[in-house]
C-alpha cells in the first residue's frame, strides 16, 4: 500500500466530490463539503500541498477506508 503524501487541494476535492460530497461554503481559505449521513463538515484548505495529518482527518470524518482513498486519488 502506498505511503499518504501532501496532495495538491483540487486533487483532494476530486476524491471527496467522487463519493459523494457536495461543496457548500468557502470562507477565506477553507471549502467546506456535505454529504448525507455524515455528521459534521470536511473542510478542505486551498493549499498546493494539503498536509498529510488534514487528508487523515478528513478521511476519518467523512468514514474512506485508506484504500479506497488510494483507488480513487490514482
Amino acid at each position: 500500500m502506498p505511503r499518504f503524501a501532501p496532495v495538491h487541494w483540487q486533487r483532494l476535492e476530486l476524491v471527496f466530490l467522487a463519493v459523494g460530497f457536495r461543496f457548500v461554503r468557502q470562507e477565506g481559505s477553507h471549502r467546506a463539503y456535505v454529504k448525507d449521513g455524515v455528521a459534521r463538515p470536511v473542510v478542505i484548505p486551498t493549499y498546493a500541498e494539503v498536509p498529510v495529518f488534514i487528508i487523515r482527518n478528513n478521511l476519518k470524518t467523512a468514514g474512506i477506508s485508506r484504500a479506497e482513498y488510494f483507488k480513487l486519488i490514482a
